[in-house]
């Protein structure tokens, strides 16, 4: 037994969990944590906002599988990570946060820097602590991990007052964490994962949807399996690119709301729809009354709270996704589905994922297909929200999973930069591109001081619009063409005919090549589709050394198809507006 301070106690848990590297920022209350960390050997990352902080702890989470972990102290150090919690709560994603917290004899009464922030998180976390007693510190910090990474992953926040940080125990370690009212189930129940075979046997047309969980619970294996030996084609949400190899001949491709149009009619005319690790998203359901209307559907997540909860399933089997996809593989028989897989096979031929290229004008497809080509599909792309994320899911199809990172339940602007940076720390030696938008990246560019302060280059592919993106597609589909504060040059973001802007004329604030320059990064404007080419070439040779942004005008009136309009069926489909 050795005598420990509250801070050591914490420094010590975070080696014990084979934490590498901290994303945060110092302050008063969580000053002797700080203190302490600089001591332990563990690498800190001094970020220029706590938002990008837990932005940076999930993307290194998300990258690695493992707990991302980002420091604040009390008061608005600790509120501004609430976004990335909410964002790694909706995705469940593995992310320990710890705040510093006003003194024990000073909580409740409005001292400096104090926020209720256990209460403020309750909401938008798998669980929360606030530590008031120093007897009570390793084992949160260790049931913190445990629950992190256990189950269906998620954000765990420990609130730490700084008197406890400070305060000093006889430490006797034990690293066995068991909690009595939290026992996730990871076994399949045999007799239902027994009766979601014999319903896979008895069909025709099935369809397997899988999402985010395949990757959380690193099932690709199994996935594969399953589908190769019934014979079964597989549809992907945006959180499972890259689960399934992308030009496998069972690949169909994304579903939902942007998701091809082939996919999304399978959805309403397969018998059998097994949902791996997916929660029937209303961005993949479209109308819940018009879903899948004539499928038996098999339901497998580690989450019984996910059952049933929007959509009625026939089968469920709570389980670890890649103990029950091992088990079902070996329970189906070898089927032949050839029939149906070319019928989806000719919708997808009669109605392709594609773009018009008229003239010179750069087209954000296009983009994002050269990108792909140049990178064949190995880099670790991150984006941010709207209309470019749609762009990146339909054609940037990861080679492999953990590639893809992006912020999918809550949609949180500003995510891609600060992502790409955690997933830089995890494998620095690996190509990382953050795809995002001219509105998303502003949100969190300060961190561009970060990335080149810390050495871990990016490359930036900002899609220039000038506009909210998809709030201006919104606007020019449903709201009659009314461009209200969505405009990103015109004052107030009010967009009328007189201020329409022009790439090649309007100037655009920030100056997004100044900006990157400004942060010790190279900043480069593409404005013709012949200059893309050459300038992603170039930006990934000089990415090896130092964050690339290239700022790529496009089309404001290019639109994301095809589109599921809210409210509607997945058979309502707009493919385009031809």
């Amino acid at each position: 037994m050795a005598e420990m301070t509250g801070a050591q106690i914490v420094c010590e848990v975070l080696k014990r969990e084979g934490v590498e590297v901290v994303f945060g920022i110092p302050g008063g209350a969580n000053l002797p944590l700080n203190d302490a960390l600089g001591l332990s050997g563990i690498r800190f990352v001094l970020t220029r906002h706590e938002q990008g902080a837990s932005h940076m702890a999930d993307g290194y989470a998300r990258a690695t599988g493992k707990a991302g972990v980002c420091f604040a102290t009390s008061g608005p150090g600790a509120t501004n990570l609430v976004t990335g919690l909410a964002t790694a709560n909706m995705d469940s994603i593995p992310v320990v946060a710890i705040t510093g917290q006003v003194r024990t004899d000073a909580i409740g009464s409005d001292a400096f820097q104090e926020a209720d922030i256990t209460g403020i998180t309750r909401p938008i976390t798998k669980h929360n602590y606030l530590v008031k007693d120093i007897k009570d510190l390793r084992r949160a910090m260790q049931e913190a991990f445990y629950i992190a990474t256990s189950g269906r992953p998620g954000p765990v926040l420990v609130d730490i007052p700084v008197d406890i940080q400070r305060a000093k125990i006889e430490m006797d370690w034990d690293d066995k964490v068991e909690i009595r009212s939290y026992k996730p189930t990871t076994k399949g129940h045999p007799m239902q994962i027994k009766r979601a075979a014999e319903l896979i046997k008895e069909s025709k047309r099935p369809l397997l949807y899988v999402g985010g969980g395949t990757v959380a619970s690193g099932a690709s294996a199994e996935l594969k399996k399953l589908a190769e030996k019934a014979n079964i084609p597989v549809a992907w949400t945006l959180m499972a690119n890259g689960a399934f190899p992308p030009t496998h001949v069972l690949a169909m491709g994304p579903l939902g709301m942007h998701g091809k149009y082939s996919t999304n009619i399978a959805m309403q005319k397969c018998d059998v729809l097994i949902a791996a690790g997916s929660r029937f998203d209303d961005r993949v359901t479209g109308k819940l009354q018009a879903f899948s209307p004539n499928s038996k559907k098999i339901h497998i997540d580690i989450d019984p709270a996910n059952i049933s909860k929007t959509v009625m399933v026939h089968c469920p089997v709570v389980g670890d996704l890649k103990q029950v996809l091992g088990e079902l593989a070996e329970a189906v028989p070898k089927l032949d589905h050839s029939d149906w897989i070319k019928e989806i096979t000719e919708m997808d031929r009669q109605n392709p994922l594609s773009f018009k290229q008229e003239g010179d004008v750069i087209r954000p497809q296009y983009v994002i297909q050269e990108l792909h080509r140049l990178t064949k599909g190995d880099a670790i792309i991150t984006t941010g929200v709207g209309q470019h994320q749609m762009w990146a899911m339909q054609w940037y199809q990861c080679n492999q999973p953990r590639r893809f990172l992006t912020s999918g339940g809550l949609g949180t602007m500003g995510y891609g930069f600060p992502a790409a940076l955690g997933a830089k720390f995890a494998f620095p030696d690996q190509t990382v591109v953050c795809i995002d938008g001219d509105a998303s990246f502003q949100m969190t560019a300060c961190e561009l001081t970060t990335a080149t302060m810390e050495k871990r280059p990016i490359l930036v592919l900002i899609i220039n619009n000038y506009f909210l993106g998809m709030v201006r597609q919104w606007q020019e589909l449903f709201y009659d063409k009314r461009f209200s504060s969505s405009n990103m040059t015109a004052k107030g973001g009010l967009s009328k005919d007189s201020n329409q802007p022009d790439p090649s004329k309007a100037v655009y604030i920030p100056d997004f090549v100044k900006l990157a320059e400004a942060h010790g990064a190279k900043g480069v404007r593409v404005t013709t589709k012949d200059q893309v080419t050459s300038a992603l070439e170039e930006a990934l040779k000089e990415v090896k050394h130092r964050t690339v942004v290239l700022d790529i005008y496009i089309d404001p009136e290019e639109k994301v198809f095809p589109m599921v309009p809210a409210g509607k069926g997945l058979d309502e489909i707009i493919v385009d507006m031809a």
